[in-house]
C-alpha cells in the first residue's frame, strides 16, 4: 500500500512529531534534572550525565518522528 503524502498529511505529521517531541523532551529533561539534583551534581559531573542522556534521548525523538509519519501518511488513517 503506497503511503499518502500531501501537503496535508505531511504538515500533519510535522505538527505531531513537534507535540510529540517537545512533550518528550520535558520529560527528559525532568528526569535528568532530578537525577542531577538527587545526585549533587554540578560542573563536570552534570555535564557526564548529560551526555549520558543524549543517546537515549536522540533515539527516543527519531522514533517519535517516524511513528507519526507513519500514523499521519498511513491510507487508514485517511
Amino acid at each position: 500500500m503506497q503511503r499518502i503524502k500531501t501537503f496535508k498529511t505531511l504538515s500533519r505529521a510535522v505538527s505531531a512529531a513537534s507535540f510529540l517531541s517537545v512533550q518528550a523532551l520535558i520529560c527528559m529533561g525532568t528526569v535528568y534534572w532530578a537525577v542531577a539534583e538527587t545526585l549533587g551534581l554540578s560542573g563536570t559531573g552534570a555535564v557526564i550525565l548529560a551526555v549520558i542522556f543524549a543517546a537515549p534521548s536522540a533515539l527516543v525523538l527519531v522514533t517519535v518522528v517516524r511513528v507519526a509519519f507513519d500514523a499521519e501518511t498511513d491510507p487508514a488513517n485517511q
